[in-house]
């Protein structure tokens, strides 16, 4: 009988085989895209306010104020008073309710006009979108309007509408529809052709397919045009109430103008610049709650 070697059980347990060039790869690549995970670290609950885009807006504004609290406090220039007598001086025209009804005026010609112009805008830019003849006809009409000075049409809205509300909601539709009209062409044009295809394979018709493809993939990029046509109603909505009606804002700001009071015009174009910042802030909102699905590079 041959005798057999022996074999030692603790060595042969603890052996293990050599990993190959795959399992050698595989260990990098771990390595590499998996970083290794560390233990949670107290942070101050303060850090978390500085990482949000609200400090550093509020930081911004208020060195700005703070800008202008001391120019105007060392310049003493008539046409430059402090931040603290504006703010005062709003707080006065706010107390005996100017400000408020005139602002109440001013939103109501800013929201229908701005409604006005989204719905024009979104209608007649997909239907340039979808059809190139329509474009072909339609382009030199929105590209001349939109370069051209917007105040110049403000005799003739007064000579249409008179002394009327209407004549400062068509310059504030004016000034909104044609950023609205070019954003949306721009958006539908860039929905995949694909789907479209896809979908026409399927027995969809035009109106199905601009219900449940096109206006929901262009709508990033008609949000887009909204938040810009929205700056530039509120712009509309202050060149209207100055050149055609004097009611509202810009009414109050013009009589302040005149009597050559600095304070209050500074405080009427404080409530108008509020206004505007709010406006587009709404737009936002309604933007992130509609495409919120979406990841932020494509929003």
């Amino acid at each position: 009988m041959i005798a057999r070697p022996e074999v030692n059980d603790a060595s042969a347990g603890l052996a293990e085989p050599t990993p190959g060039p795959p399992a050698r790869a595989a260990i990098a690549y771990e390595s590499v895209l998996l970083p290794k995970s560390r233990p949670p670290r107290w942070t101050w609950p303060l850090s978390r306010v500085y990482r949000g885009d609200g400090f550093f807006n509020a930081l911004s504004l208020a060195a700005g104020l703070a800008i202008w609290e001391i120019l105007g406090r060392s310049l003493d220039l008539i046409y430059l008073p402090p931040f603290s007598n504006v703010l005062r001086r709003l707080v006065e025209l706010t107390a005996d309710g100017r400000i408020l009804s005139d602002l109440a005026r001013s939103l109501q010609n800013l929201g229908l006009g701005f409604g006005i112009a989204a719905v024009m805008g979104i209608l007649v830019g997909t239907l340039m979108g979808r059809y190139t003849i329509i474009e072909r006809m339609l382009d030199p009409y929105v590209y001349g309007f939109m370069t051209s000075p917007t105040i110049v049409f403000a005799p003739i809205y007064f000579s249409i509408f008179g002394l009327q509300r209407w004549a400062i909601v068509a310059l504030i539709i004016q000034y909104a529809v044609f950023i609205v009209v070019v954003n949306t062409v721009t958006a539908v044009k860039s929905v995949d052709r694909e789907l479209l295809e896809m979908a026409a394979v399927f027995g969809s018709n035009e109106r199905q397919r601009i219900r449940k493809i096109v206006l929901p993939g262009a709508l990033p990029l008609i949000m887009a045009g909204l938040r810009l046509a929205m700056g530039r109603a509120v712009k509309g909505m202050i060149n209207g109430e100055l050149l055609i009606a004097v009611v509202g804002l810009g009414a109050t700001s013009q009589s302040f103008a005149r009597a050559f009071d600095a304070e209050g015009v500074f405080a009427v174009l404080m409530v108008v610049v509020v206004v505007a910042l709010v406006a587009v802030k709404i737009v936002e909102i309604v933007d992130k709650r509609l495409n919120g699905w979406l990841p932020n590079a494509q929003r």
